[in-house]
């Protein structure tokens, strides 16, 4: 069973066909949605702001998700993830909008205020800096992230692919952990 903190009056929500690992930490205003998989040892932390995580999204092992506090009344920042998107294994995203359809390679990072919008993509190991916004269509990468190129027709079959790919693989799990 996952490890699952109520913070501050919240406790994470989880819809009943999304797939968490055993080993992940969900903690405070966290909300998973149906078909959504987050993997082993991800950790998504709402204890200062909320984490929204869309339908049929993926969290991938070791990725942590986090938020940014209020600080002088500002109201601090949320992490809000779309339906459909990928976050490829060991990412850290924080405080940023990762809309529906979107992908984060592996390792990347995507920070404060960033925007990566409906079907663009971040290369692995990419940092995306305090808010960048990643367009529809384009692919990003480097430290710091730029543009490097549109993105092709076969890369977004891609995204399409990996979506429904973990869709059905953290149902497989679901059941087979029910099993015992």
């Amino acid at each position: 069973m996952a490890l699952i903190i109520p913070w501050r009056n919240k406790v994470p929500k989880i819809a009943a066909d999304a797939f968490v690992a055993p080993n992940a930490t969900l903690i405070g205003d966290v909300e998973i949605a149906s078909g959504a998989s987050v993997w082993f040892n991800c950790v998504l932390r709402g204890d200062g702001n909320s984490i929204r995580v869309g339908r049929d999204t993926n969290i991938q092992d070791g990725t942590v998700v986090h938020v940014n506090s209020d600080r002088d009344g500002d109201g601090g920042l949320p992490t809000v993830i779309g339906d459909r998107v990928t976050i490829g294994h060991s990412c850290l995203i924080h405080a940023c909008t990762l809309q529906s359809g979107s992908f984060i390679g592996m390792a990347a990072t995507v920070m404060d205020k960033a925007t990566i919008e409906s079907g663009a993509m971040v290369a692995g190991g990419a940092v995306v800096t305090p808010g960048k916004l990643v367009k529809s269509g384009q692919l990003w990468g480097g430290y710091p992230a730029r543009f490097l190129r549109d993105l092709k027709p076969e890369d977004r079959a891609e995204f399409e692919f990996v979506a429904d790919h973990y869709r059905d693989l953290g149902a497989e799990y679901r059941k087979a952990l029910a099993r015992g």
